[in-house]
């Protein structure tokens, strides 16, 4: 029986960045995977594909909208959706090799195959036992559908048929304006496509700042993506002229529907642990079906470990990847930590929205005094040169202290300018620290000093 330091199971961002970490640690690990590949849902059909597709659609809609406007004289762009799919699967491909090449530098042993726990310390694939001091589960997640609506990922689809389609559709509805829901609406609205968003709250991507929902949902339809705001779906019907959405209004009961090619169904993801044994075993659920782990994310059986989207907390690859190096840190006798209160988001749409910390709503609640500074792109000599003057950066400080305790984005290069007011944050950072720090010109990164200048005294281009 082979024996092993530790196991994990699944090879998504928290699980092989948990490997490889315990590797460099000294621990003999393992990863088992039931894929053909590694990575997980985000390398193989969630966060790097999409990507690829939204970059492929961006670089359609310079071509289209701002070619011209800087001389760049081109004729009508044609799309090859084939080969669209091909540079996409080639991205996936470049970055699955990746983690192998890896797996191989650090001597990470990869076991084919779907796993099961018989008992604390084993780990069964096929008829195969292997034998282990430690355990975590990394196994992620996957779309949960809402009742009676049958997904073929064909014309009904999740996330991953959304990925994949056969032809491009001339029309789509999108069923949940979160962040997958507008991502790849926003691909196919690029596209050509007709997308209506068909949402049951009434503002795009819940938990996010209001004044950031508002701009987002504005910004969008000026795009041409249409939305039914506080509508709860009522089915998806079939038929010959395509796919029928029947909603019911909640502030009037009102009965609608639409019709499209293609229904995309983004309501959210479930934690995925089907043929894990987890009930045998006498792990602890959460009443929403997450493992219940401590904060050294232990379960309640000795030696079983959990991180990822299968716990709780926000389901993104970074949040998994940061668990993953604490718990492996924790089995090699080290002190793993993850800040949750520094977690960034980000939604790689254009422009691209970020966030991190609280929200103006959030400290409202709590009662707390804040005070906000505000800066425009459109006072920003880079962001207005190429186009994308839309949106904002909105900083929220303690009203006594200055110190920083969220910002949210919307505008060019969002997702990364977040991860300097991160870096402050995990610091401690005031405002006036970030607004005292040079930054380089002509960049996108100076509406995030303007927006800090903007809790003292003032911002200077605005």
């Amino acid at each position: 029986m082979s024996q092993y330091d530790l196991i994990v199971i699944g090879a998504g961002p928290g699980g092989y960045v948990c490997a490889i970490r315990a590797a460099q640690l000294g621990l003999k690990t393992a990863v088992v995977e039931g894929r053909d590949t590694l990575g997980g849902t985000c390398l193989n059909v969630g966060c790097i594909p999409s990507k690829a597709l939204l970059h492929a659609t961006h670089s359609l809609h310079e071509a289209e909208e701002n070619f011209a406007k800087m001389g760049l004289q081109t004729g009508p762009v044609q799309v090859d959706w084939a080969k669209m799919q091909e540079y996409k699967q080639s991205v996936i491909e470049g970055n699955t090799k990746g983690i192998e090449f890896l797996f191989k530098k650090n001597k990470v042993d990869w076991i084919k195959g779907w796993a099961t726990i018989p008992a604390p310390g084993r780990v069964q694939v096929g008829d195969t036992t292997y034998e282990t001091r430690n355990i975590v589960i990394a196994s992620g997640s996957e779309p949960s559908a809402l009742p009676g609506i049958e997904i073929d990922e064909e014309t009904v689809v999740t996330s991953t048929g959304a990925l994949a389609l056969a032809a491009l559709p001339k029309s789509m509805v999108v069923i949940g304006a979160g962040v997958i829901g507008l991502e790849l609406g926003s691909v196919y609205a690029r596209l050509g496509a007709a997308v209506t968003v068909v949402e049951y709250l009434d503002a795009v991507t819940p938990g996010m700042d209001g004044e950031v929902q508002k701009t987002f949902q504005r910004l969008l339809s000026r795009q041409g993506m249409k939305f039914v705001m506080g509508a709860a779906v009522q089915s998806v019907a079939k038929g010959k002229d395509g796919q029928t959405v029947s909603y019911k209004l909640r502030k009037n009961d009102k009965e609608d529907s639409v019709t499209a090619d293609v229904v995309l169904v983004a309501t959210g993801r479930r934690p995925f642990t089907e043929g894990l044994g987890l009930d045998r075993l006498g792990v602890t659920l959460t009443p929403r079906g997450q493992i219940a782990v401590n904060g050294q994310w232990a379960t309640n059986v000795q030696g079983v470990f959990a991180i990822g989207d299968a716990t709780p907390g926000p389901m993104l690859a970074h949040k998994a990847e940061d668990e993953g190096m604490a718990v492996a840190e924790v089995i090699a006798g080290q002190h793993g930590h993850v800040n949750y209160d520094v977690i960034p988001g980000v939604i790689y749409t254009h422009p691209e929205v970020a966030s991190v910390g609280k929200t103006e709503e959030q400290l409202k609640d709590e009662g707390r005094a804040y005070k906000v500074g505000k800066f425009s792109f459109m006072g920003n000599g880079r962001a207005k040169a190429v186009f994308a003057g839309d949106g904002f950066v909105k900083l929220i400080v303690d009203k006594e202290t200055d110190r920083i305790l969220g910002c949210h984005l919307i505008g060019p290069g969002a997702g990364d300018l977040i991860h300097e007011i991160c870096v402050a944050m995990e610091f401690g950072a005031a405002a006036e620290d970030v607004a005292r720090t040079c930054h380089a010109h002509p960049t996108f990164s100076e509406a995030v000093r303007e927006a800090a200048l903007a809790c003292g005294d003032g911002a200077i281009h605005a």
